[in-house]
């Protein structure tokens, strides 16, 4: 009689620890029992930094001014510009030219500033083919007088110190009006430069009173 009771309790302890056993593995959560099966946690190793297609093709360079070239004056007769900078071994002889040489603004007929740039690419054949456009104003001076004013723009395209594109543009804008600034806005729809194969092109806007670089001259013989 004491044989079937302690058999009898025997199975039932054995029916109740696989019922828990089943139980726990049901709310492991797919960790299994005692951490077996559980899953791998560690963290994914870092993407890779090459520059995935579809990003290049949504490239488009960004379009930068460079120092000292969003302003440009015109000056009436006896106006001096700022004199440019000079080499090492002339500066002496600058210094004692600089009365002569500084900028009198109260001859100025015009002020030019650029105040904005943007830009939009498109992709075809291999080439990249930019649109940049150039906002800004020009505002009268102590010596205004109406007429046109024309304004040496410069756009350029570089890949680290490659030349990809560079033309100077002589824009024309009619000022008549002597108490308010003009507004004007100068595209070049041909900036025709490779199609880049990393994101690694500048662009830059700007007046450039220099003269003509060789550049300029290839460019405007292909055109």
């Amino acid at each position: 009689m004491a044989f079937h009771t302690f058999n009898g309790r025997f199975v039932a302890g054995l029916a109740l620890t696989g019922f828990m056993l089943t139980a726990a593995g049901c709310q492991s959560g797919g960790n299994g029992i005692l951490g077996f099966g559980k899953t791998d946690t560690t963290p994914p190793p870092p993407p890779d930094p090459k520059v995935l297609a579809s990003q290049l093709q949504a490239y488009c360079p960004k379009v930068t001014l460079r120092d000292g070239t969003a302003f440009f004056n015109t000056y009436a007769k006896g106006g001096q510009k700022p004199k440019k900078k000079a080499a090492a071994q002339d500066e002496a002889a600058a210094l004692d030219a600089s009365s002569d040489q500084q900028d009198d603004s109260a001859k100025i007929i015009h002020q030019a500033s650029i105040t904005d740039v943007t830009r939009d690419c498109n992709r075809a054949n291999g080439s990249l083919t930019m649109k940049i456009a150039v906002a800004g104003r020009v505002v009268p001076g102590p010596m205004f007088s109406q007429g046109t004013i024309t304004m040496p723009i410069r756009i350029a395209v570089m890949h680290g110190t490659e030349v990809l594109y560079s033309q100077l543009h002589r824009y024309q804008v009619q000022v008549t009006n002597p108490s308010s600034a003009t507004q004007f806005v100068f595209t070049d729809s041909n900036v025709v430069i490779p199609e880049p194969t990393a994101r690694d092109y500048q662009a830059f806007a700007g007046y450039d009173e220099g003269p003509p670089k060789k550049t300029d001259k290839k460019i405007a013989a292909a055109e």
